[in-house]
C-alpha cells in the first residue's frame, strides 16, 4: 500500500534564498547530502553515505520552477516522488515537503529504507533552517554506519536545559508532540505522554547532568551535559540495537528534535518552525 506524507515549516529566510539552498549544489552539500549535482531543469541528484540508499544517485527530476521541486527517488526498488513547495510568508517562506510511499510501519519494523522517509526530511529541513539562520548544523545520519553519536551545543545553562529535557511541558513544547517524562530511575518517558500506554524506560540517572532512556528493541537513548564556556554541550548515543539494521529512522527524528530544543532557549519570543 501506497502511503505518503507532508511536512510543513516556517523558514525566516525569504523564497529566492530558500530556492538557492534548494537547488545551488554546494548548498545542498552543506545541509543535505554529502555529494549533489543540479542542472537545472535537466538533473537534481545527491548521494552518499547521509543520503538512503546513498551508494549512488537515485533521483530523476520531474518539474522545477520558481515555487516547486519534483523528482522522482528510487528507495528500495520503488520508484517514490518528493515534492518541494515553496510560498511566500511574511517576510519568510513557507515551505511544504511531500513524500511518496512512506510507511508507517516500515518505520517502526526497519523492513524497508523507505521508512527513514519522514524522519530523514525532518532532520533534513531542520538543518535547512539552522543552514539558513547561520547555526551549526545537527550531524545528519550516517547510513553507512551503526555508530549512532553526535553533540550540539547549546547558548543556555545546564539547569535550563536540565528541566527542558525533563520537564514533561517543555519537552512537549520543543519536541512537538505531548512527551510525558519522569526523570527518576525506573521512571517513564512516554511518547504520547504518560497516560497514553506503552512506555520506554528512564534509567542511570544523574540528576542535572545525564540519563539513559531504554526503548526496547530500538536500544538505549543516553544523553548528557557538560559546561561549555558558559554554554551546554548535549552529548548523545544510540546503543544496544542490532547493528544489522540500525534504527535509523529513531535516530534521526532524536536529532531533528534537538535542533528545535537549541532554538527554544536561543531564539527571543521563540515558536516552532514546524507547522
Amino acid at each position: 500500500m501506497s502511503e505518503s506524507m507532508t511536512i510543513r515549516a516556517r523558514l525566516a529566510a525569504p523564497m529566492a534564498t530558500v530556492r538557492r539552498a534548494l537547488t545551488d549544489p554546494a548548498e545542498l552539500r552543506v545541509w543535505l547530502a554529502e555529494h549533489a549535482e543540479v542542472e537545472l531543469p535537466r538533473r537534481y541528484e545527491f548521494w552518499g553515505r547521509y543520503t538512503p540508499e546513498g551508494d549512488a544517485p537515485h533521483q530523476r527530476l520531474l518539474h522545477v520552477d520558481d515555487g516547486t521541486l519534483r523528482f522522482m527517488w528510487t528507495l528500495d526498488g520503488v520508484e517514490t516522488t518528493t515534492e518541494f513547495e515553496l510560498e511566500p510568508d511574511g517576510d519568510g517562506t513557507l515551505l511544504t515537503l511531500r513524500q511518496s510511499h512512506f510507511n508507517y510501519e516500515e518505520a517502526m519494523s526497519g523492513s524497508s529504507i523507505r521508512g527513514v522517509l519522514q524522519t530523514f526530511w525532518y532532520l533534513a529541513i531542520a538543518n535547512l533552517n539552522d543552514h539558513l539562520d547561520g547555526r551549526p548544523l545537527l550531524p545528519r545520519t550516517d547510513f553507512t554506519s551503526a555508530d549512532l553519536r553526535g553533540e550540539v551545543v547549546i547558548d543556555a545553562p545546564m539547569d535550563k536545559v536540565w528541566t527542558s529535557l525533563t520537564d514533561s511541558e517543555q519537552v512537549t513544547a520543543w519536541f512537538g508532540h505531548p512527551i510525558g517524562v519522569e526523570p527518576w530511575e525506573g521512571g517513564r518517558y512516554a511518547m504520547g505522554g504518560l497516560d497514553a500506554g506503552e512506555a520506554a524506560k528512564v534509567f542511570d540517572v544523574t540528576p542535572g547532568r545525564a540519563l539513559s532512556i531504554d526503548w526496547g528493541p530500538v536500544g538505549v537513548t543516553s544523553w548528557e551535559l557538560a559546561e561549555s564556556g558558559g554554554r551546554t554541550k548535549l552529548t548523545f548515543v544510540q546503543s544496544g540495537f542490532d547493528e544489522g539494521n540500525p534504527p535509523y529512522a529513531a535516530w534521526s527524528g532524536s536529532v531533528a528534535g534537538w535542533a528545535e530544543l537549541r532554538r527554544f532557549h536561543e531564539v527571543p519570543d521563540w515558536q516552532p518552525i514546524w507547522v
